[in-house]
């Protein structure tokens, strides 16, 4: 099993004790190989004071001015290093104070010197925890007769020298190539690397899906023992199984999925819906039990452990766990599943009355696309009873509950972003936070109503026994980050009303929405605002997520086939259902119910045994930087894939003439949205022939002395594609026509 420093230090919290028998079962060191590098391990963090030692324990030692940070570099060759912690400074990393540290690498910073209201604080690596670049994209060159890889990266200041390893590299001189890191830079040595794949002559001749693989470092395959692993789960579900579950075979259950090109075997939610006695409706949503199949530590759970996240490069998906896993859990129309269900009592008002979270058994009666239940809505029943049933099921989903909850939601100052396409792999709000909606599948978004309902209510529910948990949180946006965004919006009119003073709340990216909506650049601006959001984070705390307008409380749990989070919290649900005590001592004679919401306020003692609740909070807790950093991972692989095909889209009209809306000028030219394509290119400065500009940073435009020609935010100008810079994803512009003219304020001196 592969571990890195950070790793290790991950298991160690507080100032508890830790065995090394403990810590191999825990990073999966299950050979003597893998055990005796522990130990090196363990031993040189001891003698650099990281570890102390007792009675054959090990212990963390923390200094208050060293902190644990991630490497952001330059080109230029200064770094920063941006800690996890939320509003803490970024500590400025000379070259000379890297130890070797490249960009990306998680390490521990010591703090040399204090920062100031003007300075940042300045330190120096003191360890690095965690290679972020294992492996990376380069170019390779002849010299004398070695060769050498140059990355493209131009963070990454260095060459390796590549390891001949009875590969030809003559072939790969010019070529774009994944080289495999052997040996990071140890005192005067270069690092080694070796060629794994050529890729092309140069990036564009490289595929796109294999550039953003080989970039992140994707990892693609699995190992034996994982494979052998998922090729030995049962595939039938024991009597004495489903006589412990609520069975919900008899119902109508259905699988709505998308209309995708990709090969996804997953078929994780299912849902029922029924009306009560009381005229109120009670929606199921059944979510695959995949705990139930993975154990912790197991093989399966340290490769769903590694990656965290499925990830969506379009035509393929890099799966969490081995496609045998999905075979087995899937909820596969006709076949008996095991679920974990939550069932939740709506009243008329679109509110929650009352909530269930119970392990089951379904069947999935029918698996339906986006585009066929939007194709049934609102026709006339069948008169066949069951497909009079399928239609009564979806529009009462559709037309009643959903909208209802939705209402529930915007009235609680949530919003929504309108979007040309939804490439969320997930059916909540995915890596964004925010709920994306689709003119043409208004669908879709509608289900996602209801899974992110389903989060909500989960995380109430483990508060409320007052279990450990996961929380996905999502600070407010920075005021100055909207600073531009607004500035276009008054340009084109639009009436934006938002305190450039206080913080930024839901309800003034509501206020938001709804205006961009009345302008015709109404897809423009909803991008831009995508762009202002921070980035989802995991915490075992519960917090304010921005994008769905919730104060406190929410996570991710319908995909544990493919989000390992998902998975930790029905690990969490399924510990409680089977150890939780749900009174306070024996001899009471009634106890509350933890499968429901009425439990909640009720509890005055610890549901689960001390020692299992400590055990699972010191668990949860070392995974959370883990969690974090693959989910970002993944999120900058998904962009990447998808600037190299707008880069590619664009290369393909070079020469070409658009129309596009400026929606950003600095003082070296001015940034072009291409509208119908969602597609931005720079204008630069020395491209415009006809004048001297000069920039007017008070008014967000560029003026020219004599010929008053202003290019202002919100300006529409006819461009020409001039150039792309594929891999760098730099679409260069120049302008054909267009802008406005320059008024006297524009052109007085600042």
């Amino acid at each position: 099993m592969d571990f890195s420093i950070a790793t290790i230090l991950a298991q160690f919290v507080d100032d508890k004790l830790v065995a090394a028998k403990n810590l191999e079962k825990k990073l999966g060191c299950e050979d003597e190989e893998s055990i005796q590098k522990l130990q090196i391990a363990l031993d040189a963090l001891e003698k650099i004071g990281i570890l102390t030692k007792e009675r054959g324990k090990y212990r963390r030692l923390y200094e208050n001015d060293v902190v644990e940070a991630k490497l952001r570099c330059s080109s230029k060759g200064f770094c920063f290093a941006i800690q996890d912690e939320e509003n803490a400074d970024d500590i400025y990393v000379r070259e000379s104070h890297l130890s070797n540290a490249w960009n990306g690498d998680r390490v521990l910073i010591k703090i040399i010197k204090e920062g100031s209201r003007r300075r940042s604080p300045e330190g120096e690596v003191k360890l690095i925890l965690e290679r972020a670049n294992p492996s990376l994209l380069a170019t390779v060159n002849a010299v004398d007769s070695s060769y050498r890889a140059t990355p493209l990266d131009d963070r990454l200041l260095f060459e390796l020298d590549l390891k001949q390893n009875g590969q030809d590299l003559a072939e790969a001189v010019e070529h774009l190539v994944h080289v495999s890191v052997l040996r990071y830079p140890i005192g005067q040595y270069p690092p080694l690397g070796k060629v794994t794949k050529i890729l092309g002559s140069d990036a564009e001749e490289a595929s796109d899906v294999d550039i953003v693989s080989c970039k992140h470092d994707l990892v693609q395959n699995f190992t034996e023992s994982a494979l052998k692993a998922a090729s030995s789960l049962p595939t039938r579900i024991p009597a004495a199984e489903i006589k412990k579950r609520l069975d919900l075979r008899d119902k109508l259950t259905v699988a709505i999925e998308p209309e995708t090109e990709e090969d996804n075997p997953w078929i994780e939610n299912a849902l029922t819906l029924e009306k009560t006695d009381n005229d109120n409706w009670q929606l199921g949503i059944h979510i695959a039990d995949v705990a139930h199949y993975i154990e912790q530590d197991s093989p399966l759970d340290r490769a769903g452990k590694k990656r965290v996240t499925a990830i969506n490069l379009r035509k393929k998906i890099l799966p969490m766990l081995p496609e045998q896993v999905a075979k087995v859990c899937s909820l596969i129309p006709g076949k008996d599943r095991l679920t974990i269900s939550v069932l939740i009592e709506i009243n008329n008002q679109g509110e929650v009355v009352e909530y269930s979270i119970k392990p089951s058994v379904v069947k999935v009666d029918h698996k339906i696309t986006y585009n066929q239940v939007q194709s049934l809505l609102g026709e006339k029943a069948e008169e066949d009873e069951k497909s009079a049933a399928l239609g009564n099921l979806f529009n009462e989903l559709f037309f009643n509950v959903s909208p209802l909850i939705k209402a529930q939601r915007l009235q609680r100052g949530g919003f929504e972003i309108a979007t040309p396409e939804i490439y969320n792999l997930y059916k909540d709000e995915g890596r964004l936070g925010v709920i994306l909606t689709s003119s043409t599948l208004p669908v879709r978004s509608l289900l996602t109503e209801l899974m992110v309902l389903v989060g909500r209510l989960v995380a109430q529910h483990l508060q409320a026994l007052q279990v450990p948990g996961i929380y996905c949180t999502q600070p407010e946006p920075d005021v100055d980050e909207l600073e531009d965004l607004l500035k276009l919006g008054s340009n084109l009119q639009l009436r934006l009303d938002l305190d450039a003073e206080g913080d930024v709340t839901p309800q003034d990216y509501q206020a938001l929405t709804q205006e961009f909506s009345k302008s015709p650049e109404a897809m423009v601006l909803n991008y831009i605002l995508q762009g202002t959001f921070k980035p989802v984070k995991y915490s075992t705390k519960p917090a304010a997520h921005f994008g769905l307008a919730y104060s406190d409380g929410y996570t991710h749990c319908i995909s544990p086939g493919q989000r390992y989070v998902d998975l930790l919290i029905q690990r969490i649900l399924k510990t409680v259902f089977e150890y939780g005590r749900d009174r306070r001592h024996s001899r009471a004679k009634t106890g509350v119910d933890l499968f429901s919401s009425s439990s909640h306020g009720e509890i005055n003692w610890n549901v689960l045994p001390p020692q299992m609740q400590e055990e699972m909070e010191t668990e949860l807790h070392a995974v959370i930087p883990h969690l974090n950093d693959r989910e970002k991972l993944a999120e900058d692989a998904e962009k990447d894939l998808d600037g190299l095909k707008k880069a590619e889209k664009m290369k393909e009209r070079t020469g070409k003439i658009f129309e596009g809306l400026i929606t950003g000028v600095q003082s070296y030219g001015f940034f072009v949205e291409i509208e119908d394509l969602l597609v931005e290119g720079l204008v630069h400065v020395s491209s415009l022939k006809d004048d001297w500009y000069e920039y007017r940073s008070r008014h967000s435009c560029l003026v020219g002395r004599k010929n008053r020609i202003a290019y202002r935010l919100g300006d529409r100008v006819e461009v020409e594609v001039k150039s792309v810079d594929y891999y760098r994803q730099q679409i260069d512009l120049v302008t054909v026509g267009g802008g406005s003219t320059a008024s006297n304020a524009d052109l007085e001196e600042e």
